[in-house]
């Protein structure tokens, strides 16, 4: 829909003075370039701005990009659009200045002026001689100030007004301000002082003299040309500008200056060389000027040559300059800025004084052309094109505007109102500049009363709203650019009520209730109901279990399961339709437990007691009946309950003695409290708090002792836990006496971790009994002494060998040993311990085995078949081991067969079953078979030296019958598993059993002979 209408008709009743225009400026700062003297600093400087525009702009500047912020008693200040620097600082204030402008529509941006601040010259003491011989050239450098702008230089000789005559001996450099004199003569001698003129400001300083004197040592002879002033390789020349290139030489003879062009190509007339062609001017550059030059220095001797490019460069001009449009919602802008230049200018768009997003799809920039599609109300603004080079930069300004629009924010179709209330029907076009907003019910203009009011964003409020409110409403939107409408209907609804009262709720922890919440609405309206806990959102669901919905289409009924303390609150109830909302609230109590007591502390300690308070907790609207105290140290895991003066505490109690407790524990304390709902929360626990030192009143458990050493008594005890110690500097007190004795002898062990005592004397007797006790101390005094026992003291090791030692191989795995035992004298003999290895081993490799008791025997089993073994024995008590015995000898028996017995059979005769199987051989390494074992199944096993046997037959359950072969060397290998089934009926079977195939037939039946033969082979 096009919405932009002709001026004379879109903008009936608006006045000249609301047009609204953006900023355009109608002056712009310009750069300042600032002497300022040492110490000085009361100096202003004024950047001048202007802009006009509707409605009248304000000004920012910026300094260096960041914008300055004009305060009270600050040094920056605006007068208008202008911006005045006071107290000027070196250091803070040069750089690039920008003034923005801004109204109601948009932002435009100056260009760029700089502020330059210089310092001439400070004064410096007189310099040093300059010394040369008579024909040498010389060069006196000037060392001009820091500045800005073009300077120009002259030199006096001796006194003012003497300056120096150029010609083509002497000159003075106008870019380094330097004094070349090609050959020093005699009349040349004095002094010489640098004049500097800056052409911007006029102002003159002077450098400190140089004196020029000559040497005694000599005349210089003659030399060649040596080119000392110079241009640089590239000369950048702005068009028209003018251009002056410099050349002089020192030699002797005076060498002669000429300019040529590169190529032989000639100058054109305006081109001037003057001061003896040290300068080569050339004004009004252009293009056709440039090129490379070259000076030529020669004398007799010899010349020289330096050259030099001069290239042509243009700041931007702007040729092509986008103009402000009037555009419409949706609409496609292409603005184009064009620029010449060179090197060739490149663009940047602002909008409103910063850069375009080029990251938004729908707007491009491409060589100086904007091209926007979709124009939204976000587009309006002030636009600016900047052209640039590194020589300088143009802006040009736009302005885009937009005419009234509804496409985006029409009014809403229905609006919905409750009777009585209010309503706001809000109208919103998108249009720039701002215009007028009037409003229609039916076709007639709608006039403001005291309840009807349109607001200054255009929207339409109606209070206190009757039926006769009912209607369509347009709102209408002009500006100088256009105008649009958008239209949308009122409509007027029954209120809603919520019928159930506010109500107050006692219950008791672990109680179901409903809270109620019942309305009457207007019946074309939906209801939506909405529960909050303490001003808190109700999520129905996991996180809120216990609260559920049980009311109907027009009912918000919740109801409460298993209600808590932490139930209890205001409970809100809200019903919101299209048109308005209602709530309700109840406040419900909850009776429980008690909450935790708080501020739990100890008051005093002593050795067994420790003083508690509190303060009482929340009684959850049931009063306190008791309260129970709790403690817990390090060395006991949990909460315990203890013991208090008084023994009952209660509702109103709220201190108590605990009693009971143990000397020098760290405990902490926390109270419970008990109503007739049950037990709480516990409270914070307490600071710790230690219990008093005194005498330790436990003695150590389980003393006892034996054992050890040559001539030492060890003692041993259960060390007394850090909880019953009482006191810091807790130890033993370990008292001894040979049983029998009156005294006792005593020692102090200081570690409380000490389990044993160890006392070592050569008097004491081996195995002597002694009596022992353990008593404790601590910092605070001793303790108790333990009951006393009986231990003995350390005994000696056997002092003879066992006699007699005999071996005998009883298979090739087994060998018994034999031996005569120790008698038992005032040494102890607890057993014996044998030695045993293999003649492929070493001594100190032997395996041993140890005995028990009086024992005289020992069957070594696992050995190698074959082999001959040594075997050795000593005695042995708690003091050691004995001496060795004899060494003896013995060899193991041959290997048992390796082969198992084959080709079993078996057949059953009457009533019994007769075995079979092949005779097995035994290897030229094993040991001749001397019988074999037939395992059943049963208990028993029988043995025969035969290869058959013959067996009852099975009747209670089937032989699993195994034949293993034995000999002196003991059980060869078994054969496989067969089984014999028991008998069934009066059936008589003969079976024969081969390996590997089976083969059952069954023949020869008759009435004479009732046999059946089935033959199985493995």
């Amino acid at each position: 829909m096009l919405l932009f209408w002709h001026l004379s008709e879109s903008f009936t009743g608006l006045h000249l003075s609301e047009v609204q225009l953006g900023p355009v400026f109608t002056k712009q700062p310009g750069s300042v370039v600032f002497p300022l003297q040492h110490g000085e600093n009361r100096k202003e400087v004024v950047f001048s701005c202007e802009a006009q525009g509707h409605p009248p702009p304000f000004y920012r500047w910026k300094l260096n990009d960041s914008f300055i912020h004009p305060r009270p008693g600050s040094r920056y200040s605006l007068v208008g659009g202008n911006l005045h620097i006071s107290r000027l600082n070196k250091d803070e204030d040069v750089g690039i200045y920008q003034c923005l402008g801004s109204n109601s529509f948009g932002t435009i941006v100056s260009r760029e002026a700089s502020l330059f601040i210089y310092l001439p010259f400070c004064k410096t003491h007189r310099r040093n001689p300059v010394r040369v011989r008579e024909g040498q050239g010389v060069v006196l450098l000037c060392g001009p100030p820091s500045h800005s702008g073009e300077l120009t230089f002259k030199w006096i000789f001796n006194e003012y007004p003497s300056f120096v005559t150029q010609d083509t001996r002497r000159f003075v450099s106008q870019k380094t301000g330097n004094l070349y004199i090609a050959k020093v003569d005699p009349s040349d001698v004095g002094n010489y002082t640098c004049v500097v003129t800056n052409t911007v400001t006029k102002s003159s300083v002077q450098g400190p003299p140089t004196p020029l004197v000559l040497r005694v040592d000599g005349v210089m002879g003659e030399y060649e040309p040596k080119i000392e002033v110079q241009f640089p390789e590239v000369v950048p020349v702005a068009k028209s500008s003018t251009v002056k290139l410099e050349c002089f030489a020192l030699g002797n003879p005076v060498p002669t200056i000429s300019w040529r062009r590169e190529g032989g190509a000639s100058f054109g007339r305006k081109v001037d060389v003057n001061k003896a062609s040290g300068v080569l001017e050339i004004p009004y550059f252009q293009m056709e000027d440039a090129g490379v030059y070259e000076c030529v220095a020669e004398n007799s001797r010899g010349r020289n040559l330096v050259k030099g490019k001069l290239s042509f460069y243009a700041a931007p001009q702007l040729t092509e300059k986008p103009q402000d449009v009037q555009k419409t919602i949706d609409d496609t802008l292409v603005w184009e800025c064009k620029a010449n230049g060179k090197p060739k200018p490149s663009y940047r768009w602002l909008k409103n004084g910063e850069p375009l997003d080029h990251m938004e799809d729908r707007l491009q920039v491409n060589n100086g052309v904007l091209n926007i599609t979709s124009l939204n109300l976000a587009d309006i603004g002030m636009y600016q094109c900047v052209a640039e080079n590194r020589h300088g930069r143009v802006f040009t300004n736009a302005e885009l505007p937009i005419a009234p629009d509804f496409s985006q924010n029409l009014l809403k179709a229905q609006t919905l109102a409750r009777q009585g209330g209010d309503v706001l029907i809000e109208c919103k076009p998108r249009m720039s500049p701002r215009g007028i907003i009037s409003w229609r019910k039916g076709k007639e203009a709608l006039r403001e009363n005291h309840r009807v009011t349109v607001l200054d964003n255009g929207s339409l409020r109606i209070s206190n709203v009757t039926r006769l409110d009912d209607g369509l409403y347009t709102c209408v939107a002009r500006n100088q650019f256009g105008v649009a409408s958008s239209a949308g209907s009122l409509l007027v609804k029954e209120p809603t009520a919520i019928t159930s009262p506010a109500g107050h709720l006692d219950v008791t922890v672990g109680e179901s209730i409903v809270l109620p919440c019942q309305v009457s609405h207007d019946p074309t309206l939906e209801l939506k109901f909405t529960w909050f806990f303490n001003e808190q959102l109700i999520h129905f669901g996991n996180l809120w279990a216990f609260f559920e919905k049980v009311g109907g289409r027009s009912s918000g009924d919740i109801m409460i399961r298993n209600i808590q303390p932490k139930h209890a609150g205001k409970y809100t109830c809200a019903v919101q339709t299209k048109v308005d909302s209602v709530s309700i609230a109840t406040d419900v109590v909850v009776r429980g437990p008690p909450g935790p007591p708080g501020d739990c502390r100890v008051t005093a300690v002593t050795e067994n007691t420790a003083s508690v308070s509190w303060a009482p907790g929340a009684d959850n609207y049931s009063p306190i009946l008791s309260y129970a105290i709790q403690a817990r140290t390090p060395f006991f895991l949990g909460w315990q309950a203890v013991n208090t003066v008084p023994k009952l505490l209660g509702g109103k109690q709220l201190s108590a003695t605990v009693i009971d407790l143990n000397p020098w524990v760290e405990y902490e304390f926390r109270v419970l409290a008990t109503n007739s709902i049950g037990t709480g929360e516990p409270s914070r626990p307490s600071k710790k708090a230690r219990t008093r030192e005194t005498p330790p009143r436990v003695t150590p458990a389980r003393v006892n002792g034996g054992g050890g050493g040559h001539s030492e008594l060890v003692i041993t005890w259960e060390p007394v836990p850090e909880e019953l110690q009482s006191g810091s500097g807790f130890g033993y007190v370990v008292a001894f006496r040979p049983l029998g004795a009156q005294g006792w002898m005593q020692a102090a062990v200081t570690s409380p971790e000490a389990s044993r005592y160890v006392f070592k004397n050569e008097s004491i007797p081996p195995f002597s009994p002694y009596q022992v006790k353990v008593g404790v101390y601590n910092n605070r005094g001793e303790g108790p002494f333990s009951p006393v026992t009986t231990i003995h003291s350390a005994e000696e090791e056997p002092s003879r060998a066992p006699g007699r030692l005999r071996a005998r191989s009883v298979s090739a795995s087994e060998v018994e040993v034999t031996w005569k035992p120790l008698a038992w004298s005032n040494r102890r003999i607890l057993g014996y311990e044998l030695q045993y290895w293999s003649e492929r081993q070493k001594p100190d490799t032997a395996s041993v085995i140890r005995t028990v008791g009086n024992k005289t025997s020992v069957l070594i089993r696992d050995l190698e078949g074959r082999c001959t073994y040594y075997v050795s024995l000593r005695a042995y008590n708690s003091a050691g081991v004995g001496p060795q015995s004899n060494t003896v000898n013995v060899t193991t028996k041959k290997p048992p067969p390796s082969q198992a017995p084959g080709k079993i059979m078996w057949n059953t005769s009457n009533s019994k079953v007769i075995l079979r199987w092949d005779q097995v051989h035994a290897l030229e390494n094993e040991s001749e078979v001397t019988g074999y074992k037939v395992e059943t199944g049963r208990p028993s096993v029988v043995e025969t030296n035969s290869t058959s046997l013959e067996l009852s037959l099975p009747v209670n359950q089937d032989y699993v019958i195994q034949i293993k072969p034995f000999s002196e060397g003991g059980e060869g290998r078994s054969s496989r598993q067969i089984t014999i089934p028991k008998i069934a009926g009066g059936l008589w079977r003969i079976c024969r059993v081969m390996i590997p195939v089976l083969l059952c037939t069954s023949f020869l039946l008759s009435k004479a002979i009732s046999k059946l033969y089935c033959c199985r082979f493995y």
